[in-house]
């Protein structure tokens, strides 16, 4: 799937800092480092497939409006490709920032659908339930 007309990453970053990158050794909430700050990867054209094959879904849903791009919440809301998890991933510096009441809405959204919806920030996780409770979750 491709990314929506008029959307792109622009300054945000949080891909590069919050996700675990294996073939790089980069541990959640350790920026990349192949990124600038603002700038992007300096390596994009060569990057690994783990980055080349990685969809943030603001990128690819026509539903998140501007206001819920990764850098401006905190928070990357994805589809997690090894399970049927929904996630929002933090910076485990800021580990509560998927409680924004715009992202917490798009949780709540899929839990009702009958999605399996977490929050992560580094190794913590929390299930968020459909009546809009959560609770660690290991």
């Amino acid at each position: 799937m491709g990314s929506i007309p008029g959307k792109s990453c622009g300054p945000c970053t949080m891909c590069c800092k919050v996700l675990v990158i294996d073939h790089f050794k980069k541990d959640a909430g350790v920026l990349c480092e192949h990124c600038t700050l603002k700038g992007g990867c300096k390596v994009y054209e060569t990057r690994p497939d783990v980055c080349r094959d990685y969809e943030c879904d603001w990128m690819m849903e026509r539903s998140l409006g501007p206001q819920l791009r990764p850098d401006k919440v905190g928070t990357i809301l994805m589809e997690d490709a090894d399970s049927d998890e929904y996630q929002a991933v933090v910076d485990p510096s800021t580990p509560m920032a998927w409680r924004n009441p715009l992202v917490f809405k798009v949780l709540l959204s899929k839990a009702k659908e009958g999605r399996v919806v977490v929050a992560k920030a580094g190794a913590k996780t929390w299930r968020i339930f459909d009546d809009g409770s959560f609770k660690p979750w290991t």
